[in-house]
């Protein structure tokens, strides 16, 4: 059992080497309509012009520059998707749809607001019509072999629509880890029947599946449970490991009688790498390696699972995939009131944001999930910050919505 790091870290030290400790990124390919949330796995370039010829950007008239002044006689008519085979001639010009291809011979087009026409022939009255108006260039956007998204990027809706815009079938992206859940404990009641004395209904099993589906598009995940034993808990742990790369274990990873998360981990010989941090709340969180793959011992509160689950885990995953930028993004607005914090621990208090201050909610207990509800940040105490006046800057880290 090879144990890195010796007693409580700060949350600076945990996420640097956690971060060290995150793979190379496997690199899969993907239709492109299944590639939306993950991370470009390298630049992607485009095969073809975007746009792909001069084409119309309104419904009008095509004709060329010079003619803009005399009348023109209506020649011919092209819609979206259709050709011309005949050039347009002095003193012509062709009827034109939004989206079609520009004629050879034309190089401007005139909006039909801005045109007088009499049976074939057509007169423009725009004084602010220049040379090429109202015409998307070949290749304005991005010529082929261009870059149109760089290898980490998060393949969003936006970022899919341009790559199909260049003729992109199948794209390079980070895939996504498999990803089990451990709930440990003994106190638990099963799902909809009336608890027993002593017993509580589970959360934290659930709220990480749909963590999982919800901010890193992990879907399938397996949940498995364990009392407080240590063939169970290792049992529960060697299965685990088998269908995933990561495991998320809730429960038993502080230092009582009953928490046989370390233990266990000792007795499979895996390598410790930081185990407590000097944060509230969260502060027994462990993250060990074994065999290649990852364990995150989160406590059994659910206010704590779900904080260290948006603040360490999804950094983690976000980085197995390759993403350029990974975890919660963030940055610095005023407190809207002062603040004191007791003790000498790193805080996550949950915020809302209004007219770009920062309102702190009510400093609930470990095991409440009331305000994380309604947060729409997570402000970043740091453990040698203790006392903020009022429009104090102070760092905040925005939760997914």
């Amino acid at each position: 059992f090879h144990k890195i790091v010796l007693g409580m870290i700060s949350v600076s030290e945990a996420k640097r080497l956690m971060m060290a400790a995150v793979p190379d990124p496997v690199v899969i390919d993907l239709p492109i309509a299944k590639a939306s949330d993950h991370f470009a796995g390298s630049d992607i370039r485009a095969p073809f012009d975007h746009p792909l010829f001069n084409c119309s950007a309104v419904d009008g008239y095509a004709f060329h520059f010079e003619d803009v002044h005399g009348p023109m006689q209506v020649c011919d008519e092209v819609q979206a998707g259709g050709t011309l085979d005949n050039a347009v001639g002095p003193a012509q010009c062709v009827r034109i749809f939004t989206g079609a291809e520009v004629p050879e011979g034309a190089d401007t087009v005139v909006m039909q607001e801005y045109c007088t026409r009499d049976g074939d022939m057509i007169t423009v009255d725009d004084a602010r019509l220049v040379r090429g108006g109202n015409i998307r260039k070949q290749g304005q956007q991005i010529k082929a072999e261009g870059t149109v998204v760089v290898k980490g990027t998060v393949l969003n809706a936006s970022a899919i629509g341009l790559l199909a815009c260049v003729g992109v079938v199948t794209v390079p992206v980070g895939r996504v880890p498999e990803v089990s859940i451990i709930r440990t404990g003994g106190e638990f009641t099963e799902p909809g029947a009336t608890p027993a004395p002593g017993k509580i209904f589970s959360s934290n099993d659930l709220m990480l599946s749909v963590a999982l589906k919800e901010v890193l598009s992990c879907a399938g995940n397996e949940v498995f449970t364990a009392r407080d034993s240590m063939d169970e808990l290792r049992w529960s742990f060697e299965r685990a490991l088998e269908v995933s790369e990561v495991v998320i274990c809730t429960g038993g990873v502080s230092v009582g009688d009953h928490d046989l998360v370390l233990p266990v981990l000792q007795q499979m010989g895996a390598e410790l790498i930081f185990h407590c941090v000097a944060q509230k709340p969260g502060k027994p969180m462990l993250f060990a390696r074994i065999n290649g793959k990852f364990v995150f011992g989160l406590p059994g509160n659910p206010r704590a699972v779900m904080v260290l689950f948006w603040e360490y885990v999804v950094l983690f995953l976000q980085a197995m995939q390759g993403a350029a930028d990974p975890g919660l993004k963030s940055n610095v607005l005023k407190l809207r009131d002062p603040l004191v914090v007791k003790g000498d621990r790193a805080e996550f208090r949950a915020a809302i944001v209004r007219d770009g201050h920062v309102e702190l909610l009510r400093d609930e207990g470990s095991h409440m999930l009331h305000s994380l509800v309604h947060a729409d940040v997570l402000a970043y105490v740091p453990e040698n910050r203790r006392s903020y006046l009022k429009d104090d800057p102070i760092e905040v880290h925005w939760l997914p919505k």
